[in-house]
């Protein structure tokens, strides 16, 4: 019966995967479980309270196809929070246990403080974050491809998409996928010589070795790597000795086929005074615009953060929290720290009003959304005029801030597509579909549609 039931949920996973977006299919089906199939009764387990929320009111109707494709027809499916999850924190222990630096090499593979063969010897070099790990990364649309990349790179370091750079906003998820592939490599190869540095310690140490004579030694560590990974290369910009070396570095393990692993703010050719045989060279590999995390990823983020402090937070706090930050995760979890923090020290449960109570001062705090902002805020934006946004014209400079609006509505307030539609003036839902899934395609090819989504969706919560 046990494998019975594992092979209809294979089936039905392996059916969903293939209907679903990459990040879809890992945030919510991924690690979900069968645990029941009999009496007209369908038990799926499921992680996390968000997961089982999600499954119910967006994906019920897709499971219950599927299942019905596979030739089960159950009257009632129920989600459950099921503790097998636990699987995945053992395997991040048995990670932690690797990535641990030991006295004999440990410091040497992850880039971190202590001595090393090169002699080098720098006590603020960071190392690898043991927490960073592709398990308790949060996928979304802005981040899918980075992530499937990155995972590429964990099972075959150097073999493809060699360099990779992502570039992106602050606090949207860089630094932790970058180096939950140096973790990864580790986990699969414990004696890999895995280097983590952010560029201005990169810098930093290039200067102590030109001070101390000691720039062989400073070659031949980073030369010597299997994976190296360097965070915010943008600040290496205008550092002309110090690009010269890295270009060096960069030739070297290029050769060698090692993987080079790159994050920035902004894309090669936006980085100021930065050569151009690097710019080239960077361009070499992949390079990823990792975008700003969309609500139901925010969410998502919000509850696995919660539910790693052994909390559980009922849906209006979460939906609180992931719409009063909008465009960085290290804030968001910031407020649900803080939240925490102060509910705990309280005996209190964390509610939305305590949240709103606590944290509505912040400058971050949103004003009320409505339809009606979000279409005058797009057509300020685009200076246009709200009469014809609203109206019949179809014109270029007119019909695509109309779609712009359509999609801001979908993604920020989750209207159904006939109320979006109406809001608009238009008689036919199916016009606010194709808006909305034109603009979803045209802005993870286009940075600067992107660029005015984002400068919209500021002013809307300035």
């Amino acid at each position: 019966m046990g494998q019975e039931k594992d092979g209809l949920w294979q089936a039905v996973l392996g059916e969903i995967e293939l209907s679903v977006s990459r990040g879809s299919y890992v945030t919510w089906f991924k690690n979900t479980t069968l645990l029941k199939n009999q009496d007209d009764e369908l038990v799926v387990g499921v992680g996390t309270v968000f997961i089982k929320n999600q499954l119910e009111r967006k994906f019920n109707q897709l499971i219950v196809d599927t299942l019905e494709k596979n030739g089960v027809r159950p009257k009632k499916i129920e989600y459950k929070i099921h503790t097998a999850s636990s699987n995945l924190h053992n395997r991040s222990k048995e990670e932690v246990i690797m990535v641990a630096p030991t006295p004999s090499t440990k410091h040497r593979n992850t880039g971190g403080g202590g001595s090393s063969s090169s002699g080098v010897r720098h006590s603020y070099r960071q190392g690898l974050n043991e927490r960073y790990t592709f398990e308790n990364f949060i996928v979304g649309s802005g981040n899918e491809l980075a992530y499937a990349a990155c995972q590429a790179i964990a099972s075959t370091p150097g073999k493809k998409y060699n360099p990779l750079f992502l570039y992106g906003g602050v606090g949207i998820g860089k630094t932790h996928l970058i180096q939950a592939v140096g973790n990864a490599v580790l986990s699969n190869n414990p004696d890999a010589h895995v280097v983590y540095i952010s560029s201005e310690q990169f810098v930093q140490e290039f200067l102590d070795a030109i001070r101390y004579k000691k720039n062989t030694d400073f070659a031949g560590f980073y030369r010597g790597a299997d994976v190296l990974i360097v965070d915010d290369m943008q600040f290496i910009a205008g550092k002309e000795k110090t690009q010269e070396e890295f270009f060096h570095t960069f030739n070297a393990l290029h050769q060698a086929n090692k993987q080079i692993i790159i994050s920035s703010d902004k894309p090669p050719k936006d980085i100021p005074t930065l050569e151009e045989r690097l710019r080239s060279r960077f361009n070499w590999g992949m390079s990823i615009d990792m975008q700003i995390p969309d609500f139901e990823t925010r969410c998502a983020i919000v509850q696995t953060k919660a539910t790693g402090h052994g909390v559980t937070l009922q849906p209006d706090v979460v939906d609180y929290l992931a719409n009063r930050t909008q465009t960085n995760i290290r804030e968001l979890e910031g407020s649900l720290n803080q939240l925490l923090a102060y509910c705990e020290m309280r005996g209190l449960e964390p509610e939305l009003q305590i949240a709103s109570n606590l944290l509505g001062s912040g400058k971050s705090r949103p004003k009320h959304l409505t339809p009606k902002s979000i279409i005058e805020k797009t057509a300020k934006y685009y200076k246009i005029s709200l009469e014809d946004i609203t109206g019949s014209k179809r014109d270029k400079d007119i019909v695509t801030p109309r779609q712009i609006a359509m999609y801001i509505m979908r993604d920020e307030l989750h209207l159904s597509y006939p109320k979006i539609a109406r809001e608009l003036g238009r008689k036919d839902h199916t016009t606010a579909i194709h808006s909305v899934e034109k603009i979803t395609k045209e802005s993870s090819e286009d940075p600067d549609l992107r660029t005015s989504i984002a400068a919209i969706k500021e002013r809307l919560y300035a």
